[in-house]
């Protein structure tokens, strides 16, 4: 292992040597509550509550584990994205006729269109991070949003207001700006943004498939850039704001595949982050070369070498000569580790079992603590 800057290798601030994603498998007690709230058998006073009663033993369990960083598991949440989206101002949900196309399998069918003017007011997740925030103690709350690319690439647009796209743009990176403000000043202090779209660029059928929608890739590229710059520019100092990117994550499916190699000199040297959270668990997520892109001495890039798509455990030493190739190409004092994705993007979770989560979780606190001793 090339430990040529070992000063640093432990970190008190996020992103942590031994992170995670987010979201957790919803437990049976909250999918039974969900339920019976959607058939009115229960108030919404009830639901959340015992929604409280899962998130308290869920942000438990991850601080036995040794975890840093502890989250709600997004147990309020149907989607990764989708329900904070739509509580935007402006932003509505709807159904559309089909779900999204994951391999070999279809989500229920859910979407969101912007009929108004977007912007953050009222907003019912900053009630969920106080909550989090309070049960967090000496530990980290970690919220996590989708990107504003999300709203971009999912959202259609149903308002004149829009016509001129720069309009959008702007009304965007402004509700973000609002929304990071009100987290922070609600005690936030570890912000991830989560985004699938920058998957539109890995490989040559991915942007062929945007050149047959009449887009330039090489402009769509620089705007998913813009939008994020734009949307944490001004940011308080000591807001730590990552992003994931994620190529899909559904009932442990996928949608996308390549490696970074085509976009990674926006990924890593175009982008205002406090770090990166990247799928490298198989062969879709491709090599560590990209890595040499890495230009900022403060950028930490996340490895996700643990799969949260599958129960089984890693043979950690092969995670530990992973992170060691990985560090030829970005030093060993910027690179963390965690699972690739979340267990559960959606209501439905992954093919995995709670005992197996907690496992995964567990097994990457350890090889941390090898790791960066």
């Amino acid at each position: 292992m090339n430990q040529s800057a070992a000063k640093s290798l432990k970190r008190s601030i996020p992103p942590f040597r031994a992170d995670q994603v987010g979201s957790l498998l919803r437990t049976t007690a909250i999918k039974t509550a969900r339920e019976q709230r959607a058939a009115g058998s229960i108030s919404a006073e009830q639901l959340r509550e015992i929604e409280n009663e899962e998130i308290r033993r869920i942000v438990d369990k991850q601080k036995e584990i040794g975890l840093q960083a502890v989250t709600d598991g997004e147990f309020r949440r149907a989607w990764w994205h989708f329900d904070f989206l739509e509580n935007l101002d402006g932003v509505e949900g709807y159904e559309p006729e089909n779900g999204i196309q994951f391999h070999g399998v279809q989500t229920k069918a859910h979407s969101i269109k912007v009929t108004g003017k977007v912007d953050f007011s009222n907003h019912p997740m900053l009630e969920d991070y106080k909550f989090l925030h309070g049960l967090a103690g000496s530990h980290t709350a970690k919220m996590t949003i989708p990107s504003p690319n999300m709203l971009y690439y999912r959202g259609k647009i149903e308002t004149p207001l829009y016509e001129d796209k720069e309009v959008f743009f702007h009304d965007l990176a402004e509700a973000y700006k609002k929304a990071i403000r009100a987290f922070y000043d609600a005690g936030c202090r570890y912000l991830q943004l989560d985004d699938t779209s920058w998957a539109a660029f890995f490989t040559e059928e991915s942007r062929d498939k945007l050149r047959a929608e009449g887009k330039d890739p090489e402009a769509m590229l620089e705007l998913s850039a813009k939008m994020v710059n734009e949307a944490i520019a001004g940011r308080p100092a000591d807001m730590a704001i990552t992003m994931h990117i994620c190529r899909g994550n559904f009932r442990s499916t996928w949608t996308s595949s390549g490696g970074y190699d085509a976009a990674a000199e926006t990924i890593f040297g175009g982008l205002n982050l406090d770090g990166l959270f990247l799928e490298f668990d198989d062969e879709r997520s491709g090599g560590f070369e990209p890595l040499r892109y890495v230009n900022r001495p403060d950028l930490q890039v996340v490895l996700g070498l643990i799969t949260s798509k599958f129960g089984e455990l890693e043979n950690p030493d092969t995670i530990k000569r992973r992170i060691d190739e990985a560090s030829r190409y970005a030093g060993l004092e910027q690179l963390c580790l965690s699972p690739q994705c979340g267990f559960a993007s959606t209501e439905e979770g992954n093919l995995v079992a709670e005992e197996q989560q907690w496992a995964k979780l567990r097994h990457v606190v350890e090889i941390a603590a090898d790791v960066w001793k």
